[in-house]
């Protein structure tokens, strides 16, 4: 990513229902650091993600419980990255009988289902699936303000990374059916029109598959390993990001092998279009 983080304060009130807590952990990966949610308008709310457990978190929330006089019912977790869910232990030592729900829970949480509604003054958040990101991960319909919680699969700034290409194109499209106005994202600033940033996201990663088919189109001898391909399509990027973005394009090939579009030579480790020799 090469667009500068814009300066996001610990703590932020972004709608009279939504108010973000930094997780106190920016790194190159987490951006300005995990955003977490406190959701709703009464005294008792619900939590979007934990962190991963600093310190600077947990002081954080127990200054906004004191100041709004409110407490946090539930905690819902959009998926097992570290960085989204090691506050529990802090967030149980602060609130005994607050209920923590994650898809495939651990051992003392609770279920979340596709469709499941949690419900608080002021607050509706809708659970939807959107595997891509991880296979388990959770995207939140917040139904007041036709707005998403879209945890890691759509940031504030920069473009995600995914474990599955194709589970999370098809997750893209899905989710941008789902809302018409912003985006919290799990990291990053918000995102006013949500449904369109999901929309560049998916213009983004069919420009990348284009690259790549493009790029294997061109003869080469000896064939083209995946480095070969990043040196090419990253060729004006700093070369410590070409081992990361290998990643990505080993995901692209992957998917596009599914697709029917490239082959794999195992043995040379080499990939070319289909029907195209690799020799």
């Amino acid at each position: 990513m090469t667009e500068p983080l814009v300066p996001l304060p610990a703590v932020e009130k972004l709608s009279s229902r939504v108010i973000r807590v930094l997780g106190g952990n920016p790194s190159k990966f987490t951006l300005q650091g995990t955003n977490t949610y406190i959701v709703g308008q009464g005294p008792k709310r619900l939590l979007v993600d934990t962190g991963e457990g600093k310190p600077e978190w947990i002081a954080s929330i127990k200054s906004v419980l004191e100041k709004e006089n409110i407490t946090i019912e539930k905690a819902i977790l959009t998926h097992w990255h570290h960085d989204h869910i090691q506050g529990v232990p802090d967030l149980v030592k602060q609130i005994e009988d607050v209920k923590v729900y994650k898809n495939e829970p651990q051992d003392g949480w609770l279920n979340i289902s596709d469709g499941q509604k949690f419900e608080t003054e002021g607050a509706t958040l809708r659970a939807f699936h959107c595997p891509g990101h991880t296979e388990d991960h959770m995207a939140l319909i917040l139904e007041e303000e036709d707005a998403m919680f879209t945890a890691d699969n759509v940031l504030g700034q920069g473009t995600a990374v995914f474990e599955d290409l194709a589970k999370y194109m098809a997750s893209l499209s899905a989710m941008s059916k789902q809302f018409k106005g912003r985006a919290y994202p799990g990291h990053g600033p918000v995102i006013e029109d949500g449904p369109a940033k999901i929309l560049e996201y998916i213009k983004h990663r069919k420009q990348r598959e284009k690259q790549v088919l493009d790029v294997l189109a061109q003869d080469k001898e000896g064939g083209w390993t995946s480095m070969d391909i990043v040196k090419v399509i990253y060729k004006d990027y700093p070369e410590n990001l070409w081992e990361p973005a290998r990643s990505g394009i080993l995901k692209i090939l992957d998917k596009l092998e599914q697709d029917g579009k490239v082959v794999h030579n195992e043995d040379k480790d080499t990939w070319s279009l289909s029907g195209k020799s690799s020799l």
